[in-house]
C-alpha cells in the first residue's frame, strides 16, 4: 500500500464518486485509525446475506430506509461512504441526502459488482433492522 497522509485520506474522502481501490485504501487506513467514516450498504437483506464489503458498519435497504432515518441522522455529522449492487441506487440516495443536509456523503461508483477487497459471504447483519 503506498505512503498516503492523513491528509491524502481526507482528500479521498471529498469524492463523491469512490473506487474499488480508494475504498480498499480508505478501509485499511480506518483500520488502522488514521481516518474514520461509515461504510453504509443500502442493498436488501437478502443481498446483504448473499456478498457484502468487510468493514461494513450498517445495513439500511432502500425500501425500509425510510423506517430507519434516525440511524442515518445519527451519522449525519459523519463522512458516509454508501454502496449498493451497482452504484445506480446509491446515486439516487445520495442525491436525496444532499437536499436532506449530508454534506459529507460519497458512494462507490460502481458497487460491490466492481468491487475487488474483501468480500463477505452470509455475513450477521451489522445492525438490528
Amino acid at each position: 500500500m503506498p505512503n498516503y497522509s492523513q491528509n491524502d485520506y481526507k482528500k479521498m474522502l471529498q469524492n463523491e464518486q469512490i473506487s474499488s481501490k480508494m475504498l480498499e485504501t480508505l478501509l485499511k487506513a480506518r483500520e488502522e485509525k488514521i481516518i474514520d467514516f461509515k461504510l453504509i450498504d443500502i442493498r436488501e437483506i437478502y443481498e446483504y446475506t448473499d456478498a457484502s464489503i468487510k468493514g461494513t458498519d450498517i445495513l439500511l435497504p432502500t425500501s425500509a430506509m425510510h423506517l430507519h432515518m434516525n440511524l442515518l441522522e445519527e451519522q449525519k455529522n459523519e463522512h458516509i461512504i454508501l454502496y449498493c449492487r451497482t452504484g445506480n441506487r446509491t446515486g439516487h440516495v445520495m442525491m436525496i441526502l444532499k437536499r436532506m443536509g449530508f454534506a459529507k456523503i460519497s458512494h462507490l461508483t460502481y458497487g460491490i459488482m466492481d468491487y475487488r477487497g474483501e468480500i463477505l459471504r452470509g455475513a450477521p447483519l451489522p445492525n438490528k433492522l
